[in-house]
């Protein structure tokens, strides 16, 4: 497998796999009409390529014999989604292909967040993970972050609660 960082370029690529992996991550326990307004929202191209132009994000595409299983979005300084630390990496988004479940893809994303952080010399890494989203919490919880406080996540018109959890860089 490999993780080669999304150019500008790959926003349509990009695009296809943040859609299919959301969808196959939330599609249960979500109404369709939330689904789509916020598919629509949150992955639209003009969306993504302003994520991508942002100079304090980068994302990354798994690979594997050339096709892409999985992602991963992270966020530096200003373009994190919350004011939590200016010294923190946040994990904005981990979602990977559903046949690859289990596969240890996201433990390659997640350990290449960590190679990112210490490269940029943060203290710690966090995310927002969504409160029902049990296998991603067990996920992070297995990798030894801990849950300090929750926030709204807005899914269409409707507010769902994000677990906090954050992991200290210095320990590993």
């Amino acid at each position: 497998m490999q993780i080669i960082r999304v150019k500008d370029t790959d926003v349509e690529l990009l695009r296809q796999l943040a859609i299919q992996t959301f969808k196959e991550a939330f599609t249960e326990g979500n109404s369709e009409t939330e689904m789509a307004l916020y598919l629509e929202k949150s992955f639209s191209r003009e969306q993504l390529l302003k994520e991508l132009n942002t100079a304090s994000s980068e994302f990354y595409i798994v690979y594997s014999e050339g096709i892409p299983l999985a992602y991963l979005k992270v966020n530096f300084g200003n373009a994190q989604t919350e004011s939590i630390d200016p010294d923190a990496l946040e994990i904005e988004r981990i979602y990977v292909i559903k046949t690859y479940y289990g596969k240890s893809v996201a433990q390659l994303l997640l350990n290449k967040a960590i190679t990112i952080a210490q490269h940029n010399q943060k203290t710690f890494i966090w995310l927002g993970v969504w409160e029902n989203n049990h296998r991603a919490v067990a996920f992070y919880k297995k990798n030894e972050f801990e849950v300090f406080g929750e926030h709204v996540f807005q899914f269409g018109n409707e507010p769902q609660t994000d677990l906090l959890m954050r992991l200290s860089v210095k320990n590993i």
